[in-house]
């Protein structure tokens, strides 16, 4: 019997431009580029160099901090360039594809016979135990760290995000392979939306499944685990995207890396939103050919509006994106009278204009402007209404600016990600960057702590 949680606090934010489900083609790609910057956590130490040809699963770079975790190519071609920042920061490796792709062959293995240390030893070869995240700090894990309990999230409700259900058609055997695994070595909390029907998600097996019922951020991991198995000082989680956990399976059921996935390109600056097969690493200029309604004036997002990160059509998909994301800029936006009017499109949570009267079922276009200046955080409660963990987040937020650990541990933060705080920042009337503070908090105290 599955255990069904209802949760009452959050907030679904309805943008226009969601994905149907169907598919589109996307161009030939010929450039890939490994951003290390979306492994967080991870300082990057090269083992290849430009020039090099290497296959699709071969280690491009590994983690300095931990030089056994690798992290593989997602295709076979030559290495191009090695881009560099200040103080010869690693900030992409960019790799020229073959025609024809070539894989490194790990072998096929049958997860049943295998145990944990196998698991690991096998993700590690193939570079792909990058993939897992690890609570507290929301970084990158590294194996010598044993979790009490490994969390996959297969809900995704922030705006505009990909539906994964539609992404498990066709690898159901591979995630359950996936899931089978994962649960060698500790065990599996699968979260589920109350709406998502499917049988590949709904039976699964080898794992306790629970059922997530109420508003964004509903689906995050870390809200999950708030309410199933909160986190206490000393206690390690590791978390895995459900996507990071079809590419396992295919790793043990095939015995390659093949980091081919479904994504969503959505957003009201989309012509046709709707879905793509591509590969972690792909340039995004030939996944956006043809689909901007306008280059000037949008906001190309690698990710959902709320978590992803500000991009061009020369960035590369991230490591654990599952949609591409464009919104207007609002750069060109003049308006007359301004707060004054009524204001029927657009979207308020506390009812400031009238297009609340509409319902919950209209579709919004937001841009990207934070419409005011920031100022001093007023204790309104306003977080409280739209954060669904059992954590006072504006005295954690204010513990933050202060630098004062104590009361950061006691206020959960080893329990929270910065995307815990998404929808916190988005009713924010104070303005304040809430996922970069919580980052920087988190990044503060790891560097205290470990």
């Amino acid at each position: 019997m599955m255990n069904v949680i209802k949760l009452r606090k959050g907030l679904d934010i309805n943008l226009k431009g969601k994905a149907v489900r169907q598919k589109v083609r996307v161009g030939k790609c010929t450039e890939f580029g490994l951003v290390p910057d979306y492994f967080v956590g991870v300082t990057p130490k090269m083992i290849v160099h430009e020039g090099d040809h290497v296959k699709a699963g071969d280690a491009l770079f590994v983690n300095k901090n931990c030089p056994e975790v690798r992290f593989a190519s997602p295709v076979s071609g030559m290495v191009s360039a090695i881009v560099r920042g200040e103080r010869r920061k690693i900030l992409c490796v960019k790799i020229n594809a073959d025609d024809e792709q070539v894989y490194t062959d790990y072998g096929c293995k049958n997860v049943s016979s295998l145990d944990g240390s196998e698991v690991i030893t096998a993700l590690i070869e193939a570079g792909l135990f990058g993939y897992i995240n690890k609570l507290p700090y929301a970084v990158s894990a590294v194996p010598t760290a044993k979790p009490k309990a490994i969390f996959v999230s297969a809900f995704r409700d922030m705006p505009l995000a990909a539906d994964f259900e539609y992404e498990l058609e066709g690898n159901e055997e591979d995630f359950q392979t996936g899931l089978t695994a994962l649960s060698k070595i500790a065990k599996i909390y699968l979260g589920v939306g109350v709406n998502q029907s499917s049988e590949a998600l709904r039976n699964a097996q080898n794992v306790d499944i629970n059922v997530f019922d109420g508003p964004c951020p509903a689906g995050n991991v870390g809200v999950q685990i708030n309410h199933i198995s909160p986190i206490n000082k000393g206690d390690i989680v590791w978390t895995v995207d459900p996507t990071s956990v079809i590419f396992f399976g295919r790793l043990f059921n095939k015995g390659k890396v093949d980091l081919t996935h479904t994504i969503a390109i959505a957003g009201s600056e989309i012509n046709n939103p709707a879905y793509a097969d591509v590969k972690v690493g792909q340039k995004l200029s030939p996944i956006l050919e043809g689909q901007l309604k306008n280059n000037a004036h949008v906001r190309i997002i690698n990710g959902n509006p709320l978590v992803g990160r500000k991009s061009n059509t020369d960035d590369y998909l991230g490591a654990h994106i599952s949609e591409i994301t464009a919104i207007p800029e609002g750069d060109d936006v003049n308006e007359m009278f301004g707060w004054i009017m009524p204001r029927i499109n657009d979207f308020s949570v506390n009812h400031s204009y009238f297009s609340w009267l509409l319902g919950k079922k209209k579709e919004y276009v937001l841009d990207a402007r934070i419409k005011g200046g920031k100022r001093n955080m007023i204790m309104s409660g306003e977080y409280d209404k739209v954060f669904p963990m059992n954590i006072y987040p504006e005295y954690l937020i204010k513990a933050i600016l202060c630098g004062d650990i104590d009361k950061m541990e006691a206020l959960g933060i080893y329990e929270v990600s910065p995307e815990d705080f998404a929808v916190a920042e988005f009713v924010d009337s104070s303005k304040l960057e809430l996922q970069q503070i919580v980052r920087k908090g988190l990044d503060s105290l790891r560097k205290e702590m470990e």
